[in-house]
Formats: C-alpha cells, sequence, structure tokens
C-alpha cells in the first residue's frame, strides 16, 4: 500500500493524547489503573491466543498493555513491539519493563495508519481500547492486516457502548446535570464499535477473513475513592476534555457533587466496582 494515500481524519480535532495532565496522571495513579484494567487486559490475551516464539505487534499501546502482559507470557521467546503515536506513554511503557526485566519487546513510536513494518511480519496483532481513536479506521485496520502474515490473526477490544455503570456515572450524569451541553464527537468516538457488528464489519472491509465479535462484562473496578475515580477520569479521558471545558464555572461543583453520588452508588469494601463491557474482535489476514 502506498504510503501517498491521503489520511482522512474527522472534522473533531484530534485528541492531545501528548498532554501534560494525562501522562502525570498515568504515574500517579499508576497502581490504581493497573488493578482497574487487569481484566481487561486479561481478557484480549486470552484471545489473541498466542505461542512460544510469535513476534506480535501490539498498537495504540498507550503506557504499555497488553505488550507487557504479552511480553511476559513469551517467557523470553519471540519478541513483541509495542507501538503508541505519542512517546510519553510509551516511556512509562518502557520503564514497566525494564521494572520487570523483560527482554523480548521493544518499544516505538509509530503511527497505524501508516505501520513502519514490512507485509507480512507479524504473528500476531494486537490493541486493547485504542481502535475507537483512530482516525481513519478503514486506513489503520489495512496496514494491521497488510503487517499480519497470511492466516495470522488480529485481536482487538474496544469499548462496548456507554450505557454501562462507568460511563454513565460519570459522562452520563455531567450531561443530565447540564442539559444545554452535548457529547463531544472526540467523545462519542469511544463507543463508535459497540453496535453489535459494527467491529466486524469494518475488519471484513479492510480484507479480513472469519471475523468473530463479541461482547464482554468483565471486571473493571478502581481501588479507592469517588474523588480519586473521577479526578483521574477527567485526567485521562482525553476524549471528553471538550466537554469538562464547556461546563459553566457556576455548574462545576453541583455537576461534581452528582458524578460523586453516582459513583459512590457502585461503592463498597473500600472500592468502586463498576465493570466493564467490552467488544472484542478476533479476525484472521
Amino acid at each position: 500500500m502506498s504510503n501517498s494515500e491521503p489520511l482522512q481524519t474527522n472534522s473533531e480535532p484530534r485528541a492531545d493524547w501528548n498532554s501534560f495532565s494525562r501522562a502525570n496522571a498515568s504515574q500517579r495513579w499508576r497502581q490504581q489503573s493497573a488493578f482497574m484494567g487487569h481484566h481487561v487486559t486479561q481478557a484480549i490475551v486470552e484471545a489473541a491466543q498466542i505461542a512460544a516464539e510469535m513476534h506480535i505487534l501490539d498498537v495504540a499501546s498507550g503506557t504499555g498493555e497488553p505488550a507487557i502482559s504479552l511480553a511476559r507470557l513469551l517467557n523470553g521467546t519471540g519478541r513483541v513491539i509495542s507501538t503508541d503515536i505519542s512517546p510519553q506513554p510509551l516511556e512509562i511503557a518502557r520503564q514497566r519493563a525494564q521494572h520487570r526485566s523483560l527482554t523480548n519487546i521493544d518499544f516505538q513510536v509509530a503511527d497505524v495508519h501508516f505501520l513502519p513494518f514490512p507485509d507480512a511480519s507479524f504473528d500476531r496483532v494486537t490493541s486493547r481500547l485504542g481502535v475507537m481513536f483512530f482516525s481513519n479506521p478503514s486506513r489503520a485496520f489495512r496496514e494491521i492486516h497488510r503487517v499480519l502474515k497470511p492466516g495470522a490473526r488480529a485481536s482487538l477490544l474496544a469499548w462496548g457502548s456507554m450505557q454501562q455503570p462507568y460511563f454513565e456515572s460519570t459522562i452520563g450524569t455531567v450531561l443530565r446535570a447540564n442539559p444545554a451541553l452535548t457529547l463531544p464527537a472526540s467523545g462519542a468516538a469511544m463507543f463508535k464499535f459497540g453496535a453489535p457488528g459494527a467491529f466486524s464489519s469494518a475488519l471484513r472491509d479492510a480484507g479480513f477473513a472469519h471475523v468473530e465479535e463479541q461482547i464482554q462484562t468483565v471486571n473493571w473496578t478502581w481501588n479507592g475513592t469517588p474523588e480519586e475515580v473521577w479526578e483521574y477520569f477527567q485526567e485521562v479521558t482525553v476524549p471528553f476534555k471538550p466537554l469538562f471545558n464547556s461546563i459553566p464555572l457556576e455548574a462545576r461543583k453541583p455537576t461534581t457533587d452528582a458524578v460523586l453520588d453516582a459513583i459512590r452508588s457502585f461503592q463498597s469494601d473500600g472500592a468502586i466496582h463498576f465493570g466493564a463491557t467490552v467488544v472484542i474482535a478476533n479476525a484472521t489476514a
């Protein structure tokens, strides 16, 4: 595929994934975030069905999952390349891998729309909660298809619908408390593959065969207070920044109070038990 093909972008400004607050939050809340995302990571690791000696590409890795878990599971064999468009979270991922003494993982800044790898390079391609933010999913999925070996597998995980506790208690509450506000296009994109069949259709259009799609609900638990999880949510969910910024000054405290009350309804035993509904697609090149 020629890299001269123009990249189609959304009319909504691209989210600033390099923001300082997001990178800082990733470090500040790293233990709680890892605890919360553990079961989602395990879901995609299981879906990938990896084996020793495989070469795996993880795209939109952020701070390193599932790339790090996959490298550990390979137990020193094969190779994992962890990529992201933003260098800051990848540096955090690199530090995490070094702390675990992993030697079979590399980190590389790369745009999924223009992957810097030869055709048929990988046995697996994975992505956890990143595909919703590809500015041109068709182009990105064709690139993923291109770098997979014939018959190899892509395992991709996206958010399900917005109608689930984590988002209804936060974004849903903000919108209900401020009826004049609307969900920005960047935020709505988080749920673009939540409709049944949307994920499968996009992958088939990109050339994949034998696409399987399933909805799973897994644990999504914040090990801390409602105030902490709301602060974390605002700092790391970059696509919702336009919504947060548009809340009128006089409405911010009542909105925060309403959000915290909604989050508390999921609190027990010192943790917030949301649960997460995700869509996993497995597709063969």
